[in-house]
């Protein structure tokens, strides 16, 4: 189940693509065949990938979607700057009948992607292709931007786990719970959500909080007691008054839990000088005879101030990730768009190309029904080819890309390179045609994709420009369109 089961989401869309809707409706475009795909221009935080994330999600909204009566009639009461009724009677009519009749590929969730690779291809009656934009952007951007952050914190922890801590400061019950699942598909190993636990089936973590020493006459006391009331969960929280008397008494506390048979799990450290106190710590830790006892840091983390601490020498085992983390900290958005790549009359002929150019070339669309084939050597990703479907590069050839933003910059595939079709079906004649993953595969898939990557393009500062480019014919399509519009 995820955070929208059930729940019907069709007005949550912008007003135009109602309106937009309705006129195709009244002038007799709306059978017109389309095709939209879903990308970003550049990669979040700097970095040198994203994390493909939200299909669930996509999921839900897609098989959830109709107008329903009290949606049609919330839409009549809308009027226009005249006074008069926003919408015609005859297009409520139709919107009320309406079903999606799209097609939708995608690539998998926890596949690693980049800057321009088309996300999703969305093919299908112009007036369906429309309606669907706004709310498949407002899922792939938020969850693909804070699995991406939560991959970069993986990366940065070099494989010790990471908790997400970040409902209390997340955008909202359903920000937290999208971010949440994400996170976890990015790389973290828990969540201390619990709703996010049961919605989505991925493991929660938590001992207690400051307010547990402090509703205590000692800290001690605090301690004491929580080892016995929770005796199966035996993290302590150590810098409410002082850290390294926190680690004492939670030694203290510690031995007597041995001496009843318990096991001491560790402490939380939350403030301070994470490196050196988690170095002294350990070394008091170890002395008392507990070097299984694992330390577990917070206080606002994120991939560059994890990095410096092991780089310190910090003696971590767990990292506690919070408000960076769900909030995506350093990139308030993804920037995905959805553009028209392709259109036909009625059902019968081929599509043609459409293109958006514009003053700034990075703005600039790729036209053609798009397809993304990623090549590989020796296991790793080396580009991805985009291509027109109803033109693809012919079987046992070599094949070139052009980088679309410099012509100079091409890369050549042999005939036998290893390559494999990213976007995958996904949605058909209403219904979801892929093959549900739970959470922990997707994470699964997510680890082996990340590990597939060179290490260039992980690093956190000025990563290598992973190459994405155009098939030789669909760059002459895309050169030939814009020579035509700015009649060149």
């Amino acid at each position: 189940m995820t955070a929208n089961s059930a729940q019907n989401n069709t007005l949550l869309t912008d007003l135009y693509q109602l309106t937009m809707a309705a006129g195709y409706l009244a002038s007799g475009l709306d059978d017109t065949q389309t095709s939209f795909t879903i990308s970003f221009r550049e990669n979040p935080f700097d970095g040198g990938f994203a994390i493909m994330c939200g299909l669930a999600d996509v999921a839900d909204y897609l098989e959830n979607w109709r107008l329903s009566d009290d949606d049609i009639a919330y839409l009549r009461t809308l009027n226009a700057a005249d006074g008069t009724a926003l919408f015609p009677e005859p297009a409520l009519r139709q919107l009320a009948d309406l079903r999606l009749d799209c097609e939708i590929a995608a690539i998998p969730e926890g596949t690693p992607v980049f800057a321009r690779d088309p996300l999703l291809r969305v093919t299908g009656s112009l007036v369906s292709c429309q309606l669907v934009e706004t709310t498949l952007l407002n899922i792939i951007n938020f969850q693909t931007l804070i699995a991406t952050k939560a991959a970069r914190c993986y990366l940065a922890a070099q494989g010790a786990p990471i908790l997400e801590f970040g409902l209390r400061r997340a955008q909202g019950p359903d920000g937290g719970l999208s971010a949440s699942r994400a996170a976890y598909i990015g790389g973290c190993s828990a969540t201390s959500n619990v709703a996010a636990g049961r919605r989505y089936d991925i493991p929660v973590a938590g001992t207690h909080a400051h307010s547990w020493v402090m509703a205590h006459e000692s800290e001690q006391a605090a301690f004491d007691a929580w080892l016995r009331t929770a005796p199966n969960n035996t993290v302590l929280t150590v810098d409410t008054y002082d850290t390294l008397q926190g680690v004492e008494r939670a030694i203290v506390a510690a031995r007597a839990l041995r001496e009843r048979g318990g096991s001491f799990a560790g402490i939380r450290i939350d403030s301070g000088d994470l490196a050196w106190l988690s170095v002294r710590a350990r070394e008091m830790l170890d002395a008392a005879g507990f070097t299984d006892a694992k330390i577990i840091a917070s206080n606002d983390l994120d991939e560059y101030t994890i990095a410096s601490l092991i780089e310190q020498g910090a003696a971590i085992d767990t990292w506690g990730v919070g408000t960076r983390l769900v909030t995506a900290d350093g990139q308030p958005s993804l920037g995905g768009i959805y553009k028209m790549t392709a259109i036909r009359d009625g059902n019968q002929g081929e599509y043609k190309p459409r293109i958006k150019v514009s003053e700034q070339a990075s703005k600039t669309t790729t036209p053609g029904l798009q397809g993304l084939r990623r090549y590989y050597r020796d296991g790793k990703p080396v580009g991805d080819m985009i291509y027109d479907l109803q033109h693809p590069p012919a079987g046992g050839v070599d094949v070139t890309m052009v980088d679309p933003a410099d012509m100079t910059r091409r890369k050549s595939f042999a005939a036998d390179t290893d390559s494999a079709e990213l976007l995958q079906p996904f949605f058909a004649d209403g219904d979801v045609v892929a093959v549900p993953h739970t959470p922990a595969e997707l994470r699964a898939n997510t680890l082996i994709g990340l590990d597939s990557l060179d290490a260039t393009h992980k690093r956190l500062l000025r990563p290598h420009s992973y190459p994405v480019g155009l098939e030789q014919q669909l760059y002459d399509t895309h050169l030939a369109l814009i020579k035509d519009i700015k009649q060149l």
